[in-house]
């Protein structure tokens, strides 16, 4: 069912007959690469998120995620070291279950989203390390301070979008810094200085 009949279907049908038309038109993402198609891809904020998380008085992992990241991967399953990922992502965006923690994270004593309004990264370098795994190494760019970091990507499929029609790309990514590398090193070590990073990330094909 294309997704532009949607409308039509929710008007004629039952919500539950139209989720069961929408599931068999859907075709599973292919890892295949043959059957992925090379090209610009451009972050799908709608489904890309940044979760951050950091030990808290040594007693739990506490959990944060940003969200409204922007960029492009040049995509190429045919010649993977050539590829390139840009992201950026707004400070401001910041959220956890605390409000005021929200409110703290962005203030001059933490992120400081006022003078540094975004984290970005570039890519250097990119090597595959399995058959749907690479490492992505790159400047990682936060609090005003420019650090390589590597990253590991895990590809999770591919295929048309059935809302949107356009290609879609899906990885898993994680990674690992010091928050005191990048001059962010407020409760250090009552709040831990290593941050553990969990990216999903989703790109939808821009052009050739």
């Amino acid at each position: 069912m294309r997704a532009a009949l949607m409308p039509v279907c929710l008007l004629t049908l039952s919500l539950a007959a139209c989720s069961t038309l929408a599931a068999a038109a859907w075709s599973p993402p292919t890892r295949d690469p043959a059957r992925l198609e090379p090209g610009t891809y451009a972050v799908e904020p709608s489904h890309t998120q940044v979760l951050f998380s950091v030990l808290h008085l040594g007693f739990t992992n506490f959990y944060g995620v940003f969200s409204g990241a922007s960029g492009t991967l040049i995509f190429d399953p045919g010649d993977i070291p050539h590829m390139h990922l840009s992201v950026s992502v707004p400070v401001a965006s910041v959220f956890t279950t605390s409000a005021k923690l929200d409110e703290e994270l962005k203030g001059a004593d933490w992120l400081n989203a006022g003078k540094y309004p975004d984290m970005s990264f570039r890519s250097t370098s990119i090597k595959q390390t399995g058959a749907d795994a690479a490492d992505v190494t790159g400047d990682l760019t936060l609090h005003g301070v420019t650090r390589p970091i590597t990253l590991h990507a895990v590809f999770n499929g591919a295929g048309p979008n059935l809302l949107t029609h356009k290609e879609t790309l899906g990885f898993q990514v994680t990674g690992n810094l010091k928050r005191s590398v990048f001059g962010v090193s407020t409760y250090v070590p009552l709040v831990s200085d290593d941050v553990t990073l969990t990216i999903a990330a989703a790109f939808e094909k821009r052009g050739p």
